[in-house]
């Protein structure tokens, strides 16, 4: 059965999240032909111009055209800033590396789509072109939160902050869904983001040309030193900022061996790097906890957790503390465990919670 006949078909209405891109395109064409009343929405996010709004948002008006569905547009620019743009620069600017992509899901995405859509549309279903997989658990009486079919595309990483209410809200038609499928049902739609390149990098990046050159327009660049770990000089930076745990290449600094970043020290205005092996710890330290799948709980468990996007999941201890922290025993060290991006916790394919880095250990 195809994910176009598996979305049950019925007369409903519901609010798709538009970007432009043809994930998002995807997916209300298909909500859509299931013979849902679909509305699409694109919020605006970003001052200038950047792929993900001045050409995404002409991009998701021609895409509703082509439907026949009505299109609205929310200037979120100020409510953007405030959530992602000074959550990154204050980050940076401690020498944290932020994980911007789950906050803005949260924050800017999912809760300001589903209060538009409740308020001012009276609809209470929403849907985007997320790769993750949603089902209601009725023993748990919890929305549960699954990786993606294509594990090469799997986003439940960046939905971990996203609540049970907004989770009750949501379909995900993607979530059964390759990218190469996803790209073929655009085909044969006739939709015109079918070829529509990928956004392959973060959209400040893809709007600023790097993240350097985004940072440099908030903060001001202040030389410093380079040091190892028994506090020897080995070169200069000209911001702590400008780097990130587990960084090797680009440190300007000669040796006999790879050295990579493994701390930032804004108070002393100093880089330090060492090579791999001193780049691994075994925990770390979480907060700001959401617990997703399961009800939040005081009882250590098992689970596999993933400490950035790309890395493979690793098995651990994952031990809650009081508050909305918890600390990571992992059963062995890893490499580049970075204070400010997200700690994800899964059973199989089961996402449970997860947390910001606070410290590692």
């Amino acid at each position: 059965m195809s994910n176009a006949e598996s979305i049950e078909k019925k007369a409903e209405k519901v609010v798709v999240g538009l970007s432009g891109g043809v994930d998002s395109s995807v997916a209300a064409a298909l909500l859509h032909r299931a013979g849902y009343d679909v509305t699409g929405l694109t919020l605006w996010l970003m001052r200038g111009k950047g792929q993900c709004c001045s050409e995404g948002m002409v991009d998701a008006a021609r895409l509703c055209e082509e439907l026949g569905i009505h299109h609205e547009i929310v200037d979120s620019r100020d409510v953007f800033e405030q959530n992602i743009i000074n959550y990154l620069v204050t980050g940076y600017a401690a020498g944290s590396t932020p994980s911007p992509c789950s906050r803005c899901n949260k924050a800017v995405k999912f809760t300001p789509m589903m209060t538009y859509a409740r308020e001012k549309l009276g609809i209470n279903k929403i849907a985007t072109g997320h790769y993750a997989k949603l089902s209601f658990n009725p023993e748990s009486g919890r929305y549960e939160l699954r990786r993606a079919v294509d594990n090469t595309k799997d986003q439940s990483y960046f939905l971990y902050e996203v609540g049970q209410e907004e989770l009750s809200c949501c379909i995900f038609p993607l979530g059964d869904t390759t990218k190469v499928e996803t790209r073929k049902i655009a085909a044969e739609f006739g939709l015109a983001t079918a070829e529509k390149p990928e956004s392959m990098d973060l959209c400040l990046v893809e709007a600023n040309g790097s993240m350097k050159a985004f940072l440099d327009k908030y903060l001001t660049p202040v030389q410093g030193k380079i040091v190892d770990t028994n506090g020897n000089v080995l070169g200069e930076h000209d911001g702590t900022y400008h780097y990130t745990i587990g960084q090797r290449k680009g440190l300007g600094v000669a040796a006999a061996n790879p050295l990579y970043v493994i701390a930032l020290d804004p108070i002393k205005n100093e880089v330090v790097v060492g090579d791999r092996s001193e780049a691994h710890d075994k925990e770390c330290t979480i907060h700001q906890v959401n617990w997703v799948s399961i009800a939040p709980t005081d009882v250590p468990f098992h689970a596999e957790v993933q400490v950035r996007y790309r890395t493979i999941p690793a098995s651990a201890t994952v031990i809650p503390l009081e508050g909305d922290r918890a600390r990571i025993v992992f059963d062995e060290p890893q490499f580049s465990i970075a204070p400010g991006q997200a700690a994800v916790f899964y059973r199989d394919d089961l996402l449970l919670g997860g947390g910001l880095i606070e410290s590692k250990q």
